[in-house]
């Protein structure tokens, strides 16, 4: 190869150019609508333009995944219009409404996304965690034919400071992570900011120790050339000993600036001088700026010399804004070129006016560069998106003995399903960080074992110490034990929820943490949910409930998560048998992949499927007994159904959610000598319930006059002067709303405040949820029943 007539090359300059001119035209060639700066990260491009074109052209192959560094999407776009992939009016609508995306996007482009990114540092670790995914897979009699690829992150450096990075760092150690590579853009600036000099010598260390190889890529051919020339040993120990701020100050300042400075520093050294001397100023300054990472020979060299499936890092010295007027700046990050500059970089790139859009503008032969294109592998076989036949879901019981708490039930469950041959029970992978044991999973971990990629003994059964733990790992397990870090958690739900997509075999991933811990990893939460990977994460236990670990276990607010969060379906059963027909309908939700219209019945887009969120307690509490009738089964998986149906005279309803059923079933029953009537609202999904009466909602506002969500259809005979008390061992908010769905007046009770250290009984009487303080509530905010007010105060204590 020569770096100046090679396909490579032509197509370097040509994803400059498209990505460059993408960002322009949204910024000043398309009508503003309003005053908001579009923005686009030219500079952040450029730094990525020449690793991205060795990756995709030249490196890559159909198998292997790519996370691309998120102010490089506009890179990625320009390679996909390349390959005739991304239509012209979508590019000329970047950032704009249904344009390409601001960042990589799965759902939301139409690109060939493999992970969405921008959320910085979570698309670098889920590549990890999508490598450990596929050698699950690869290694069960199920999944031997699945090619195995490489699992690409293409990283910014300062992405490097996240610590979501070296959490999956070490889990990736712990798993014996291989074929995954993360190439770094070593730009050495951010967005506030030049990075700390020496930075990158202490990051080796760290992926050293977690046993990654570490490549450096710090030259570009015209370097090494250079160097080779009588006085390149002095001109690259300048280099070597070159501040960044330095760096960055002389590429924006040019060739002739480069020549002074180097002169001052190296002159009258006769082979340097020469050497200095030999060259224009703008050869100079080309020189000066062919780091490695700015090379495509050298980067397509680097990838070919790769042969190890050990993790790799690959450190691609770069110039943020390689190419353009605005290289090395400081304040390059989120600066553009403006018009007048832009109009001399055209000229400069050859792009005749009127021809910005052309795919092949400049381009001398385009027959051949075709036929090029025609022949990279890694688009040689069309879209690699990929799909797997959806999996009948077994019956699931929950027949349960009288008194069970639903986190009990959850691993009786599983259990069984362990015990059967259901090709979905073989496509369960379970994880959990570092609470298996406490989150009731542990029988099906017994069963079906740990996955390991090399068997391992546990020590425990080698010597017969009796446990009730079996950690026997071998690569047929199926529970991924995890470390404490609920960031690694949700990223290896979303890799494992996306394996249908990304590698043909679908998965059923189920999650247990602590729910409060939710929202420790809640941004990769939301980043597996936008991906819209197919997961069931388990929250349990929950609320006050856990009465004596206090307030720092205690959840308050994950109910109202569980309803602003997109692409998650969230429930809180009561009892087992609620959670048992949840369970199935999830497994079935999990794998859905429709159209999204509404269900007229719910208003719900169940036909899009999603992932689902299950919030469960360690509270055991007496069953209902045997429940059949439709109305149960079905309200429970739309999101609430009468557990006690009100009369035509109901002055009272008490609607709950959860753990707190005892408590709002007594407290009706308290009420009942001083009610004839008084409904039980069970609700077990207030997100459900809320999604389907705004769909409705918007349903009549566009026309459809007759449009009744669940909600409505439950509460609409109810009278208007009728009461309704809400409780839930949570924030108050998840179903304060109810009121609202047809007029009525509303009290909401639940948790406000962090709890504290103490018993159920303690703790329920403190935030006034106990049956006694949820009965006088009632009683207290009635019209025309003060006498009974008094006659339930002196009957009952508190």
């Amino acid at each position: 190869m020569t770096e100046n007539s090679t396909p490579l090359k032509t197509l370097e300059q040509r994803l400059l150019w498209l990505s460059h001119w993408m960002i322009h035209h949204a910024n000043h060639v398309r009508p503003k609508v309003d005053g908001i700066k579009i923005g686009g990260h030219q500079a952040s491009s450029a730094s990525m333009v020449s690793i991205m074109t060795a990756l995709y052209f030249h490196a890559l192959r159909p198998e292997d995944r790519v996370a691309v560094k998120p102010h490089a999407s506009p890179v990625f776009h320009a390679i996909q219009y390349l390959m005739g992939r991304q239509t012209r009016e979508k590019m000329a609508n970047f950032r704009g409404l249904g344009g390409v995306q601001s960042y990589p996007s799965r759902t939301k482009d139409t690109d060939d996304v493999d992970f969405s990114t921008g959320s910085v540092g979570l698309g670098v670790a889920i590549t990890s965690f999508a490598s450990l995914v596929q050698d699950y897979i690869w290694a069960k009699s199920w999944g031997r034919d699945l090619p195995l690829g490489r699992m690409v992150a293409l990283v910014g450096d300062a992405e490097l400071d996240e610590g979501n990075i070296y959490e999956a760092l070490q889990e990736g150690w712990k798993n014996d992570l291989r074929n995954c590579w993360w190439i770094v853009d070593y730009n050495r600036q951010s967005l506030d900011g030049i990075v700390r000099e020496g930075l990158f010598a202490r990051v080796e260390k760290i992926f050293d120790a977690f046993g990654w190889d570490v490549v450096r890529v710090k030259y570009g051919a015209l370097q090494r050339a250079a160097f080779a020339e009588p006085g390149g040993t002095a001109l690259r120990d300048w280099i070597d000993a070159c501040p960044n701020q330095d760096y960055a100050a002389l590429t924006f300042m040019g060739g002739a600036v480069w020549r002074k400075r180097l002169l001052d520093d190296l002159g009258d050294q006769g082979d340097v001088s020469a050497l200095i001397d030999r060259r224009t100023d703008a050869e100079l300054a080309a020189l000066m700026e062919n780091l490695g990472g700015n090379c495509v020979q050298t980067m397509a060299e680097t990838f070919d010399a790769i042969t190890s499936d050990r993790p790799t890092c690959i450190l691609a010295y770069t110039i943020k804004g390689w190419g353009t007027p605005i290289a090395g700046h400081k304040d390059n990050h989120g600066g553009l070129m403006n018009p007048t500059q832009f109009a001399a970089w055209q000229k400069h790139m050859g792009v005749p006016q009127g021809a910005e859009w052309e795919r092949f503008a400049a381009v001398k032969d385009v027959a051949a560069l075709e036929a090029f294109l025609a022949r990279v592998p890694f688009f040689a076989k069309g879209s690699r998106r990929h799909a797997d036949a959806r999996l009948p879901v077994p019956a699931i019981s929950g027949d349960a003995e009288r008194e069970v708490s639903t986190q009990a039930a959850f691993g009786k469950i599983l259990d069984a399903l362990s015990k059967g041959d259901s090709a979905l029970a073989a496509r369960i992978v379970t994880t959990s960080p570092d609470v298996t044991g406490t989150t009731s999973l542990g029988p099906w971990v017994n069963r079906r074992k740990l996955f390991a990629r090399k068997a391992q003994s546990d020590a425990f059964i080698e010597h017969r110490i009796p446990s009730t733990a079996k950690w026997d790992f071998t690569p047929e397990g199926q529970h991924i034990e995890l470390g404490i870090a609920e960031m690694n958690l949700f990223l290896l739900l979303g890799a494992a929820g996306l394996s249908h997509s990304l590698f043909g075999k679908r998965l059923f991933p189920i999650g247990t943490v602590y729910d409060p811990f939710v929202h420790r990893g809640l941004d990769a939460l939301n980043y597996a949910c936008y991906q819209d990977a197919r997961f069931m994460i388990v929250g349990t236990p929950s609320g006050v409930t856990l009465a004596p670990e206090g307030g720092a276990h205690q959840s308050i607010g994950t109910p109202l998560t569980g309803m602003s969060q997109d692409g998650l379906a969230a429930f809180e059963p009561a009892f087992a048998d609620e959670l048992a027909v949840i369970m199935e309908w999830a497994f079935d939700y999990m794998q859905r992949s429709g159209d999204g219209d509404p269900d007229e019945r719910t208003w719900l887009r169940d036909e899009t499927g999603g992932s689902v969120y299950l919030r469960l307690s360690t509270n055991p509490i007496d069953q209902p007994g045997k429940r059949h009738d439709d109305a149960f089964r079905q309200g429970a998986i739309d999101g609430a159904y009468w557990l006690r149906k009100p009369g035509p005279n109901c002055d009272v309803v008490i609607a709950y959610q959860g753990c707190i059923a005892p408590e709002a079933i007594a407290a009706a029953g308290l009420l009942g000598g001083h009610r004839r009537d008084v409904g039980v609202l069970a609700v077990t999904s207030a997100d459900r319930l809320n999604a389907g009466w705004t769909a409705a909602q918007r349903a009549r506002i566009k026309g459809r006059p007759h449009a009744r969500s669940h909600i409505e259809t439950l509460l609409r005979d109810l009278p208007r002067d009728c009461l309704l008390l809400t409780v839930i061992d949570g924030h108050p908010a998840t179903l304060a709303w109810l009121g609202a769905v047809c007029g009525h007046r509303t009290v909401a009770r639940g948790v406000e405040h962090f709890g504290q250290t103490g018993t159920i009984g303690d703790l329920y009487r403190h935030f006034g949820i106990d049956r006694h303080a949820l009965a006088q509530a009632v009683l207290a905010l009635s019209a025309g029943h003060r006498s009974g007010l008094a006659a339930l105060q002196t009957a009952l204590p508190g």
